[in-house]
């Protein structure tokens, strides 16, 4: 990944640009569409959530620039896995019955963790609350193995990551604030409708929702993304740069039982 190297007192730091973090972003969200292709469905694509998951988590504690980083790793890969785990082996339906549980079981990690800690605790709120964010923000992922075993299956992913793969290309543009939100989800809505007019079980009014959501996810993190100190170390640039295609997922799995018939 292209980095611009800059120095400081505790080592080096690392600059994500903005438009490395959106070709990230693209990327993995066509990933994510190709693996809801590839068989035995949904496996690969569990897969590929679980990869998510970890990308996310390495980076997270950096991002939000949260003490004892080891541990808020652990408590969020291990959770954010075991989201996708549980909606993948969950027999019919709803298949995010569980994921309460895992979320549950989440919050009370957070709290060991924090009591396993020898550093003198400092920063203990944020650092409980940035852990349970990150939880979170990783079950998200669940969803996309979710959007595969609904009704439109395959074609629900596809579209909905294909558009979020467009709309985090638009992002790379020299546009800022409202206007590159805009931006993205106009271009989302577009391709999400042109796709699904292609693909089978799936209609375009569905593509088009779907593209909507995908495009404002993609633009609202990257307006939230961009008021941040841009000095963050280089594992924080994948873990935002995975984010949209994390958070997506859920929502993508909502548009498809809330429009999808």
């Amino acid at each position: 990944m292209p980095i611009e190297e800059t120095g400081s007192d505790s080592g080096k730091l690392w600059v994500v640009s903005v438009s490395t973090r959106a070709v990230t972003t693209a990327a993995l969200a066509a990933a994510v569409a190709a693996a809801s292709y590839v068989q035995p469905r949904p496996l690969p694509l569990a897969a590929a959530a679980v990869a998510l998951v970890v990308l996310v988590a390495l980076g997270w504690p950096s991002l939000l620039r949260l003490p004892a980083p080891g541990s808020t790793r652990l408590v969020v890969a291990l959770c954010g896995i075991g989201g996708a785990a549980v909606v993948y082996l969950t027999p019919g339906e709803p298949v995010l019955r569980h994921l309460p549980v895992v979320l549950a079981g989440a919050v009370v990690l957070a709290f060991v963790a924090q009591m396993l800690r020898r550093d003198g605790r400092p920063q203990l709120t944020e650092s409980v609350s940035g852990t349970v964010a990150g939880v979170v923000a990783a079950l998200g992922a669940a969803g996309w193995v979710a959007a595969a075993r609904s009704d439109a299956g395959a074609a629900l992913v596809v579209t909905s990551a294909v558009a979020l793969a467009v709309a985090a290309a638009v992002s790379a543009l020299p546009l800022r604030g409202w206007v590159a939100l805009g931006v993205s989800a106009v271009a989302a809505v577009v391709v999400g409708g042109g796709a699904a007019t292609l693909l089978p079980n799936i209609d375009t009014v569905s593509g088009l929702w779907s593209g909507l959501v995908a495009g404002l996810a993609v633009g609202a993190l990257h307006l939230l993304l961009e008021r941040l100190p841009k000095r963050r170390a280089r594992l924080a640039g994948i873990s935002a740069a995975t984010l949209p295609v994390v958070v997506c997922g859920i929502l993508v799995f909502v548009v498809g039982r809330m429009v999808i018939l």
